[in-house]
């Protein structure tokens, strides 16, 4: 869904240091993540901006391929975390990025599940039901990859309740980190042992 904005001034080209440092660094650490440093810098780039920004701006400011542009808004818009935005006055596309990181957390999270965990534990499900199904497999392959699909399983669950947390609540969890552990007493065993 696309929305339109009224635009009475052109957005800025020039970043100042600090927008430059947290983009680069950004593009750095999608390469880390498995995402194209270009795709990571638009992506950022759109963060900051407080205005929707046309691809040809996008490409000036970053000094990138206008082609590399389209590519990589195409691909941040499969991810759902670029929308476009039309601006009256301007037949133009603009895009700007979510701008809640916990919704960005949450989008991105859910996309990397879908693309990293669920075929890995459809397969990790499959070995272990035709080992078992064999009945002549080796136990201890068995064992080890019962012993994945069970963890897959128990955390994949677990990851798909925070998900569905409204993000205040995701806060607050997210906020108590090691007192939870604290809270079911597992620091204690912990320390006993």
């Amino acid at each position: 869904m696309t929305e339109i904005t009224a635009m009475t001034d052109t957005t800025k080209t020039r970043l100042s240091p600090i927008e430059q440092k947290f983009i680069l660094h950004w593009g750095e650490m999608g390469t880390r993540w498995g995402i194209n440093r270009t795709v990571a810098q638009v992506h950022a780039l759109l963060y900051l901006s407080p205005l929707p920004l046309p691809a040809e701006e996008i490409s000036q400011t970053l000094s990138v391929a206008r082609s590399n542009v389209s590519t990589c808004l195409r691909e941040l818009q499969g991810w759902g975390i670029v929308r476009v935005v039309h601006v009256l006055g301007d037949r133009r596309d603009h895009f700007e990025s979510v701008k809640d990181v916990w919704d960005i957390f949450r989008i991105v999270a859910e996309e990397r599940k879908r693309r990293e965990v669920d075929p890995t534990l459809r397969v990790v499900r499959e070995c272990a039901d035709a080992l078992k199904a064999d009945g002549k497999g080796d136990a201890y392959t068995r064992e080890r990859l019962e012993s994945m699909l069970e963890f897959l399983t128990v955390m994949n669950g677990l990851f798909e309740e925070i998900l569905r947390m409204p993000a205040g609540a995701l806060k607050g969890v997210a906020k108590l980190r090691g007192k939870v552990i604290t809270l079911l007493g597992a620091g204690r065993t912990k320390a006993a042992g």
